[in-house]
């Protein structure tokens, strides 16, 4: 049986985005998001809200990256999300982490986050119920150390987090379980 929990953000798993822009002075920010994901093949939605640092640089600038936050990189990845750029001047240099500049778009990239896309601003979305910044996704860059045989980023060496809504806690992706447009194969056949 189950049981009523009210109301409560219950997608899981969500990932850690590490969503990166310069300001008007190129300061580097980053921000911690969780509720992003891809809109398209060449898309990605991220829902800050307007106001944020993050947002503000975005609109600025008209480019971000946006990073896959690892394992390795959790105490990190976690302070820019309970850290404010509007509120702590040196957030990003508190980390001793380094940035160079995007080749393919006018966004830093952060070197130790192991995948990282870089996105041209599209739009900002805004509702009554909603706001969203659509990026284009010009070009993905991954670290050889993430990369499979296949010329792929392999699940299992990125070591991804997942961020779990139900209990405030990070996840690490792993093991295949499956492959997608094949596991339920056989349901299509009755």
């Amino acid at each position: 049986m189950k049981k009523d929990l009210g109301v409560v953000p219950a997608v899981y798993p969500m990932p850690v985005l590490m969503v990166a822009a310069y300001d008007e002075n190129e300061k580097v920010n980053v921000m911690n998001v969780a509720w992003g994901q891809i809109c398209d093949m060449d898309k990605i939605i991220l829902f800050i809200g307007e106001g944020k640092k993050t947002w503000l640089n975005i609109k600025a600038s008209k480019a971000f990256t946006v990073a896959l936050a690892d394992e390795a990189h959790m105490d990190v990845a976690d302070f820019f999300g309970i850290a404010s750029g509007n509120k702590i001047e040196d957030k990003f240099e508190r980390t001793g982490y380094h940035a160079v500049k995007s080749d393919r778009v006018h966004a830093p990239i952060i070197e130790e986050f192991p995948v990282v896309m870089e996105c041209e601003l599209l739009e900002f979305l805004h509702t009554d119920h909603v706001d969203g910044i659509v990026g284009k996704i010009v070009n993905v860059k991954a670290d050889e150390a993430v990369i499979s045989d296949s010329g792929k980023v392999d699940p299992k060496k990125l070591r991804a987090l997942m961020f779990d809504q139900f209990q405030n806690g990070y996840y690490t992706t792993g093991e295949k379980v499956g492959t997608a447009w094949n596991a339920g194969t056989q349901l299509m056949k009755k």
